[in-house]
């Protein structure tokens, strides 16, 4: 144990070298840069402060929505964005808690939302449905309380996206742009849900998952972490070769295999560790920090 109460890892170093002079950090969060717990580490958070003090900018890309982003507000620098949603919303972090602003939607069109929970009610019988908006999450009867919201509104699938008309007496959210819908199956494992999902689905919406439970996340054809990660470092000139990124679930591995250096966590699903370039400790190990300290030393001597 650290003196800062951080876990001194017991596994090997990255694997690879980083580049010399990258530009830019990607971090997932749960399971990358968060412990278990959901807390950053006091040996994360002085990392992470180094990074931006030497001009790296570091990018926080999650498959939160951004009402979840309280858990890194205080630890944002510089520009302050992140990406939410898997891609779906690039959120200003700067406003503190509950007052996060959208900078950038990339919604899934309600036709394609309802022509998935069509899909998926034919190919998976049982499949219970939320639907993740701008502005909360709203679901169906029998999906699991996962996450209980205030705000949230309980009906069909097909009323939450406004195919249905909708209860008179429950608040209007159809002008709400929609984020991803969500899937979630009481008996398939989460990896055989998630092939079945993307065979029946095809290429009429991208299909990840991040859940240790068989929980889909469905956003538009072309969002990912790495597309809409893509987008925020071309308006800044960054190539793919100077970013490094972390990352532990199925819906790190477009991001990580974009990235011209990427870190599976010593912890991730068996996917990842074979889409990333490298692997770091767990999250529980500081792993993401360790890589940047590493990082920051490299450019001392240099």
């Amino acid at each position: 144990m650290r003196d800062d109460g951080s876990v001194t890892s017991s596994t090997p170093g990255p694997r690879i070298p980083a580049p010399s002079a990258p530009r830019l950090i990607a971090t997932d969060l749960d399971g990358t840069l968060l412990r278990d717990d959901k807390t950053v580490s006091p040996r994360t958070v002085a990392a992470l402060a180094a990074a931006e003090k030497a001009g790296i900018e570091v990018f926080f890309v999650t498959g939160r929505p951004a009402r979840w982003m309280d858990v890194v507000s205080d630890h944002v620098h510089g520009h302050g964005l992140a990406i939410c949603g898997n891609g779906a919303a690039v959120v200003d972090l700067h406003g503190g808690p509950g007052q996060h602003r959208f900078v950038k939607i990339r919604e899934l069109a309600v036709p394609d939302a309802l022509a998935v929970v069509r899909i998926l009610r034919a190919a998976a019988p049982g499949t219970s449905f939320a639907v993740e908006r701008t502005g909360g999450l709203h679901h169906e009867p029998t999906y699991p309380p996962l996450h209980v919201e205030p705000g949230e509104s309980v009906a069909p699938a097909e009323k939450l996206l406004g195919e249905e008309a909708a209860d008179p007496n429950a608040a209007d959210v159809t002008d709400q742009p929609v984020l991803k819908v969500l899937a979630y199956h009481p008996e398939l494992g989460p990896d055989a849900f998630l092939a079945l999902a993307r065979t029946a689905i095809g290429d009429l919406a991208a299909v990840t998952r991040s859940s240790p439970s068989a929980l889909l996340e469905i956003s538009a054809r072309t969002v990912s972490k790495a597309s809409t990660l893509e987008l925020c470092c071309r308006e800044r000139g960054i190539s793919p070769a100077e970013v490094v990124a972390f990352g532990d679930m199925p819906n790190d591995m477009e991001m990580l295999a974009w990235a011209g250096t990427s870190y599976a966590m010593g912890n991730a699903h068996p996917d990842v560790l074979t889409a990333a370039t490298g692997v770091t400790g767990t999250n529980n190990e500081d792993g993401v920090a360790r890589v940047i300290e590493q990082l920051l030393a490299a450019r001392a001597t240099a």
